[in-house]
């Protein structure tokens, strides 16, 4: 059934794998993703297209710095001819929700989404409102420029369940799409998931079977990068401010039962805990500016700790 999922999403999205399994991940473990990648890299038709495969509701937001946490959440409104406030849903009560740009917003436009994310619900006025279920955010930040941005803070980064980096397409892979969109050669999406087979899937993936041993391991890879001196990591120990928090270790537990699922195994491998510490632990490791001045990324560090813990 999932493999359907992927396939409608091909039929618009050429290549970017990891980005498509992991927005099919996080879904379905009720998480967040964070995207970093160049524009014009399909971010927004491969989120439309989960939406349209699954029957889900999906809305846009382009985060600009005059944004206000109302144009994302919703306000109040007089209704004149009952004289009485109403409440008017913002684009935020969809089921997938794109926040492009979402560093060129301010700190509070900020704020009100990440809670949304960790609470699943709004307060607007007197009102406390339910985000509908299921409600996944996919955030998108641009490398290059940084004029005018609003950088998240690693705590509100810590919110997001992924981080993905998205580049450009293969030469072959790009041909492809040039040729597509020129003739407008497309395919129809169509839909393969209802709600009830969306949370059919979800209990099934809570029964994929994780060892003592894996736990052992995510929970092993989460601590060095906090305390890498007691893994024989004391050569990194200068360049990191800190690591990953709890929510790292949770999210990885999460993500590698997903991504056995999505390989059609009913038990997590240790190459399935290596492969989802990339997305998850990149963005909650913090290097300070020594790392910086040799070239040293969040990446690199996941690279050095997965190589010095032996797999189970």
């Amino acid at each position: 059934m999932i493999c359907r999922v992927k396939e409608e999403i091909k039929k618009v999205v050429v290549g970017h794998e990891e980005l498509i399994d992991s927005m099919i991940i996080a879904l379905f473990s009720g998480g967040h993703i964070f995207v970093e990648g160049v524009p014009g890299v399909a971010k927004t038709t491969a989120v439309n297209t989960l939406a349209k495969s699954l029957g889900f509701d999906f809305k846009r937001v382009q985060f600009t710095p005059d944004l206000l946490p109302s144009d994302i959440i919703g306000s109040e409104i007089l209704d004149l001819k009952n004289n009485e406030f109403k409440v008017k849903k913002g684009p935020i009560f969809t089921n997938l929700l794109l926040a492009d740009e979402i560093n060129r917003a301010g700190a509070k436009v900020q704020s009100a989404l990440l809670e949304a994310m960790a609470e699943y619900h709004v307060t607007i006025g007197e009102d406390t409102l339910m985000l509908p279920e299921p409600f996944m955010v996919l955030a998108t930040a641009n490398p290059i420029e940084q004029e005018g941005t609003y950088e998240l803070p690693e705590a509100s980064l810590d919110r997001f369940m992924m981080k993905v980096r998205v580049g450009y397409n293969e030469f072959e892979e790009e041909l492809l799409i040039m040729d597509r969109v020129a003739n407008a050669t497309f395919e129809k999406i169509e839909q393969v998931l209802d709600s009830a087979n969306f949370l059919e899937q979800k209990e099934k993936l809570k029964k994929i079977h994780l060892d003592e041993e894996i736990k052992h391991y995510i929970l092993s890879i989460v601590t060095a990068t906090r305390k890498p001196q007691e893994f024989g990591l004391e050569h990194i120990k200068e360049f990191l401010n800190f690591g990953a928090s709890p929510r790292g270790s949770i999210d990885l537990y999460k993500a590698s039962r997903a991504y056995a699922w999505l390989n059609d195994r009913d038990f997590v491998t240790p190459a399935d805990v290596a492969t989802m510490a990339y997305p998850v632990l990149r963005h909650r490791i913090s290097l300070n500016y020594s790392a910086t001045m040799v070239s040293l990324d969040s990446d690199e560090v996941i690279k050095k700790i997965l190589e010095i813990i032996p797999a189970p």
